[in-house]
């Protein structure tokens, strides 16, 4: 007797012809050729550097905002202020400050240059998504319309009466030359290392909103020392960071928030020297015309 498991039982095809396969309710997602990353979905951006380089052009960033003002400072005092120490030219002489600064900005440049078509062999400006935007009075506005709208936010913050930034607007040939950095190297760099550099590689893992949000944090903690540690500046600055990584996301383009970020900074210096009579004077802070 056979077993009702025997295989003589089962109905076998005729000869010459094969069985019809009947498609599985799961043959969709069993496929060898879908792999998980496959079904993954396409990351918003996708830059050739890691997080390791950023956190590396970050480190040597920070030793040089301490190694270049001290090589500056030591050459200025040599030459210029004999009778002073080092330190106390970086308190009191803001040109030597200003140029230290100018230095610090370019190598922080060169570093992020030197990193994407030196190590990884690939052009720079298309890298970092500069694409420079056919609307380019349209972000230099949206950046002066920012100012505005912050500044005037910025009466229901505390404010400090003065900031180290003051300083800075002493003697009208430092305020100028402060000037022309804030609408130039200044955001140029910053945008270069924030939005480029270092938000596609947040929004790689953690999608678009982190990226803009954890890219403004930093920029905004960078900028506390200048304001005397103001956790009300901060939030303003940190308001400025989200706008420009809007931008970043929206248009994919690092010259649209550089143009954003300018227009800010832009707007700033313009109130400034209208309101000071071309630095003639210097204003207890950059937002006094609009804290009365």
């Amino acid at each position: 007797m056979s077993s009702p498991d025997n295989s003589q039982f089962e109905p076998q095809p005729l000869a010459g012809t094969e069985t019809p396969a009947v498609p599985s309710p799961l043959e969709p997602f069993a496929s060898s050729n879908l792999t998980p990353a496959a079904t993954a979905p396409t990351p918003v951006e996708n830059p050739v550097w890691s997080g390791w380089d950023v956190l590396l052009v970050a480190f040597l960033t920070l030793v040089a905002t301490v190694i270049v003002p001290l090589g500056i400072g030591s050459v200025a005092q040599l030459l210029f202020y004999p009778h002073t120490t080092v330190i106390e030219v970086l308190q009191k002489q803001s040109t030597v400050v200003l140029i230290a600064q100018f230095l610090i900005d370019g190598a922080w440049a060169a570093l992020i240059f030197l990193l994407i078509e030196g190590k990884y062999h690939t052009r720079f400006w298309p890298a970092i998504r500069w694409n420079w935007p056919k609307v380019a009075w349209t972000m230099l506005g949206l950046g002066a319309v920012t100012f505005v709208v912050l500044a005037m936010l910025g009466n229901l913050l505390p404010m400090p009466k003065e900031t180290p930034f003051d300083k800075l607007f002493e003697r009208p040939r430092d305020a100028y030359l402060l000037a022309i950095i804030a609408v130039t190297l200044g955001p140029l760099v910053e945008e270069l290392f924030f939005r480029g550099f270092l938000y596609p590689v947040i929004a790689r893992r953690w999608g678009a909103a982190w990226g803009v949000f954890l890219a403004a944090l930093p920029f905004a903690l960078m900028h506390l020392p200048q304001y005397g540690f103001s956790w009300g500046i901060f939030l303003v600055i940190l308001a400025v960071g989200v706008v420009c990584g809007m931008v970043r996301a929206a248009t994919k383009s690092v010259g649209s928030s550089f143009l954003v970020h300018a227009g800010y900074n832009g707007t700033q210096m313009v109130i400034a020297v209208l309101y000071t009579h071309g630095f003639t004077r210097t204003p207890k802070g950059l937002l006094e015309p609009w804290l009365r």
